[in-house]
């Protein structure tokens, strides 16, 4: 009994001691402090669902392959039979009837054989090169996907996160000057109208607020998805708006160059498979030769219970070349049909060339215009500033009508909000631009 209290605590201990340990290294591996945009993108070339499976497939993609090129090796094999003759054969031998045979046989065949030449082995073999390639575009492709969402989605919970500041300072701002125009009205300075004016203001900000306050879960949720974080873990973002300041700017006088363009890469592989596809069609009219060697045990009784006392083995080793004289024309028309998807593939890659040039010339005009736009409204919410200020004086002073002041907070609100969504656009203008380009950085 007593033995038995002190083992089941242990038996437990070491059942939940490989829980509590992967439990430790999956904790391990978050990060602690907030994170930098790198950081994010960093992580999620790691652990995003999209690049994962990528990868994933990729070792599918060399196991296949390797599948395809074992027919070049050596092929084992062995068979076993066993008959049971109710009727032997019967000839006629010098005037007589003879039968021939036993009622029981059997037979043993170990065989292996080696192909020396085959169409389907020998486009294996040519085909594994570009197979491995277009595997590895398509992972870069994905890490290019998931440089350029995250970077955005990163981008949009910055500015939810600054609508929220700015909207705290406005709602703390608006709620002093609610104060202010009420005791104004109850001491007889000013009429109702103000403090009425004032509530409407700060209703309309609370509303704002809220809305922010409860999009932003959403966009940290969108991150953690492209981030392939934790959905039960904490995630703080880390930013520096005068670097995303410097961050904006981008040389746009470089020139397109379609072969940096991962789409384009990847039909270029494509045409080199097809191309090998229309040679193995050509390949066809070609035999398949092997050879083998085989030993092969054979058995006869007329009973049962004799069948394996004796064996009379034979063996031999040669050569073997097959090929189809006629299919129905059947090799030609695959033939052919390789030979018009090869012409179909270079239609294909003429018309995505003028596709990236279209998605190039449409990129560089958005960045243009979202960058003017961006320093526009820079300036405006420096100006908006500016006037706000000397507004809040003079209404204090008395010079000024509260309703100068409420259009003064409200041009101020609209044109900070309306700078950092224009800074977010040109953000995103410019990770779409770098994509067009073929230059964004995955390492």
């Amino acid at each position: 009994m007593n033995a038995t209290k002190c083992f089941m605590p242990l038996l437990l201990g070491l059942l939940l001691y490989p829980a509590s340990l992967l439990m430790a290294q999956t904790n391990a591996a978050l990060p602690n402090d907030s994170l930098t945009l790198d950081q994010c993108v960093a992580y999620a070339l790691k652990n995003r669902a999209a690049v994962e499976q990528a990868l994933i497939d990729e070792a599918i993609g060399e196991r296949e392959i390797k599948a395809n090129l074992a027919g070049w090796l050596p092929q084992v094999s062995a068979k076993y039979g066993g008959t049971h003759l109710f009727k032997l054969q019967q000839q006629p031998f010098a005037g007589e009837i003879r039968t021939l045979g036993q009622k029981y046989t059997s037979n043993v065949l170990l065989e292996a054989t080696q192909t020396l030449y085959s169409s389907e082995l020998l486009l294996a073999s040519k085909a594994a090169r570009y197979t491995r390639q277009q595997l590895d575009l398509d992972i870069r492709q994905n890490k290019i996907n998931t440089v350029v969402d995250v970077s955005k989605a990163f981008y949009d919970v910055l500015l939810t996160q600054e609508q929220l500041r700015i909207l705290d300072e406005n709602l703390a701002r608006q709620e002093k000057q609610y104060n202010d125009a009420r005791s104004r009205f109850e001491v007889g300075l000013v009429d109702k109208t103000d403090y009425q004016r004032a509530a409407i203001t700060l209703a309309n900000i609370r509303s704002d607020r809220n809305r922010a306050q409860a999009s932003i879960k959403a966009k940290y949720a969108l991150l953690k998805q492209l981030m392939g974080y934790p959905i039960e873990a904490d995630l703080e973002v880390a930013y520096n708006y005068n670097v995303m300041q410097q961050a904006v700017l981008v040389d746009t006088t470089e020139v397109v160059n379609f072969g940096n363009r991962i789409e384009l890469q990847q039909l270029q592989t494509q045409q080199q498979l097809q191309q090998l596809n229309t040679a193995y069609y050509k390949w066809n009219f070609l035999p398949t030769i092997s050879s083998y060697i085989n030993y092969n045990w054979l058995f006869f009784s007329d009973t049962f219970a004799g069948l394996y006392s004796q064996a009379y083995p034979t063996s031999g080793v040669g050569l073997q070349a097959s090929i189809p004289i006629f299919q129905g024309t059947r090799r030609i028309q695959n033939l052919k049909i390789a030979q018009l998807q090869e012409k179909r593939l270079e239609v294909e890659a003429e018309n995505m060339r003028k596709a990236i040039n279209t998605e190039y010339q449409a990129a560089l005009a958005n960045y243009k215009s979202n960058y003017y736009e961006w320093i526009t409204l820079r300036d405006n919410a420096q100006l908006a500033q500016e006037v706000y200020d000397i507004i809040r004086l003079q209404y204090n002073e008395g010079i000024k009508a509260y309703v100068d002041l409420v259009v003064a907070e409200t041009d101020l609100r609209t044109a900070q909000l309306n700078y950092y969504n224009a800074l977010y656009d040109v953000l995103a203008s410019k990770l779409d631009y770098q994509r067009a380009l073929g230059t964004i950085n995955i390492q």
